[in-house]
């Protein structure tokens, strides 16, 4: 069992940063792909980022690639993703989630564990 807890959003005037913090406890971080997830009132909910448990390989959604940057520090069994250039079409519930030794997935069904989420709001 993987527990994990997101922290870090917020509301944010568009353009504008935020940094989404993903803690893991359970079972051994390290072993785990980590990908983070997103949901807009209405839509359902979609692939952001995700990183392979060895850290090694990333894949972006390509509607945040060059904007967002997913990393991991596995001694502080925390995954993050920084958020550059907000918009307000990025507003919406973000979801962490983990996945055992693979190197990471856009597809939810391949996530075992997922949190409970933080609200980003980007206002314009």
């Amino acid at each position: 069992q993987v527990q994990v807890v997101e922290s870090g959003g917020g509301l944010v005037q568009a353009g504008g940063s935020l940094r989404l913090s993903c803690a893991a406890s359970g079972r051994t971080f390290s072993n785990y792909a980590m990908g983070w997830f997103r949901q807009a009132p209405g839509k359902e909910r979609e692939f952001v980022a995700a990183i392979s448990w060895t850290g090694r390989i990333t894949h972006y959604a390509d509607s945040v690639k060059g904007r967002f940057t997913i990393s991991r520090d596995n001694p502080k069994n925390t995954v993050y993703l920084q958020m550059n250039s907000l918009q307000p079409e990025d507003t919406a519930v973000y979801y962490c989630a983990a996945d055992y030794r693979s190197s990471g997935s856009a597809s939810m069904t391949a996530y075992d564990y997922w949190g409970q989420g933080t609200q980003v709001t980007v206002s314009s």
